[in-house]
């Protein structure tokens, strides 16, 4: 059970980031029946009388798309797909533009790719930047978040740096991490993606979405990246269109802590 304080203020947080997640699974071992249950699981974890809403999107590998569609249909809960080699990011471009054409054509609302850490880590700025581009150049009628796998960026100047470029390269989202890896999510990469996010806006006046994903299983952990959110680019850009939280196991814990 949750030691977390059950106060308004943080019952009305957590509400909201409620609705901004992406329910997630992204295993070897998924199978049909294991996605289906997800989906109707996300369709059953709502509850209007307490103000709890759906999640924002269901999010699967791009063989799942087409069915899980199917299964949210009339729902209102997006279909997320990884695409694009994830989590390793180390396939030629033209794979990685096929494998989200594919995801978009079996009907995902929302495409989550990952950068080419290597190149990245190597200076290739421009061809970082130029899949990006590519990328969403085919997904520019839907949303796109960009991967940076922060704990393989080694620097908190590195962080910035690959967030700028995926912000200038089209992004809709900067997303943490895959999840795949030692080092997932942290206080301190949010907040220096944050941080980028809102120069950008003081800048050019548009607003790009955070994703925090990998390891954040606890309604006290979640809560502390809502909080860092609103501190730093304010709570209007903590609604499922801008702020997005990626979980599997965090789900029906928060779920069950709003309605304990």
């Amino acid at each position: 059970m949750s030691t977390l304080e059950r106060s308004a203020e943080n019952l009305e947080a957590l509400k909201r980031v409620f609705s901004c997640i992406d329910n997630t699974t992204l295993e070897g071992c998924d199978t049909h029946q294991h996605v289906q249950q997800l989906c109707q699981r996300s369709i059953e974890l709502q509850d209007a009388g307490r103000g709890i809403n759906h999640v924002a999107a269901v999010c699967v590998y791009p063989v799942f798309v087409r069915n899980a569609r199917k299964w949210l249909e009339g729902s209102r809960i997006h279909v997320a797909s990884v695409a694009g080699a994830f989590p390793a990011g180390q396939s030629p471009i033209a794979v990685k533009l096929q494998e989200v054409q594919y995801a978009l054509d079996e009907g995902a609302d929302e495409i989550d790719m990952v950068i080419s850490r290597g190149s990245f880590l190597e200076g290739d700025y421009n061809k970082v930047f130029d899949e990006i581009a590519a990328i969403r150049q085919i997904t520019v009628n839907h949303t796109l978040k960009v991967i940076l796998e922060t704990g393989e960026l080694q620097s908190a100047a590195n962080i910035a740096k690959a967030s700028e470029l995926a912000i200038e390269a089209g992004a809709d989202f900067i997303k943490t991490s895959t999840g795949k890896i030692a080092v997932s999510a942290t206080l301190e990469a949010a907040e220096v993606m944050l941080t980028t996010i809102n120069k950008y806006h003081d800048t050019t006046g548009r607003w790009v979405g955070f994703k925090a994903a990998g390891g954040i299983s606890t309604p006290e952990e979640v809560l502390k990246y809502y909080q860092l959110a609103t501190q730093i680019v304010g709570k209007e850009q903590t609604t499922n269109q801008f702020f997005r939280i990626g979980a599997s196991r965090l789900t029906n814990r928060l779920y069950a802590f709003l309605t304990e």
